[in-house]
């Protein structure tokens, strides 16, 4: 019995992995920002002056960034160990940034064209790299490690 080893990441797998790392680096940005409001003074006092409700989805706004953090990292992680999960669970974040992207759409006070255009790079994204990761031949030969 022979098995062979994995392959190494390359190729069209680099257009997945760059997307992450951006999304990383966003992500992470995204959590500075908002510690940057919880450590400044004046932003706390305008914390403080919030209504219950709008402090309230604040508060899950600031969740959601850090969990989204989390697993935009760990998933990264799991990219560069080449863990055999990585394509169910790349699918599945794909698919959180999109949801993620429609509820900016639909619930975020800035202009129609922001909005679309940030709703416009997860939907294609997700419409190309969804197929590669379910039927790439290259993807489940790289992607074999416990």
């Amino acid at each position: 019995m022979s098995t062979e080893p994995a392959e190494r990441i390359g190729g069209w797998l680099l257009a997945p992995l760059a997307w992450l790392l951006v999304a990383l680096l966003s992500a992470s940005l995204a959590v500075l920002l908002y510690v940057g409001v919880l450590v400044s003074p004046s932003a706390r006092a305008h914390l403080a002056a919030l209504t219950t409700t709008n402090l309230s989805l604040w508060i899950l706004s600031l969740v959601f960034a850090v969990a989204m953090c989390c697993y935009t990292l760990w998933l990264t992680a799991a990219f560069f160990k080449r863990r055999k999960l990585v394509p169910k669970h790349y699918i599945i974040w794909l698919l959180i940034s999109v949801l993620l992207a429609v509820k900016a759409f639909a619930f975020a006070p800035v202009s129609d064209a922001m909005a679309l255009r940030q709703l416009l790079f997860p939907l294609l994204a997700t419409a190309l790299l969804v197929p590669y990761f379910k039927r790439s031949t290259r993807v489940k030969r790289t992607f074999v490690n416990p």
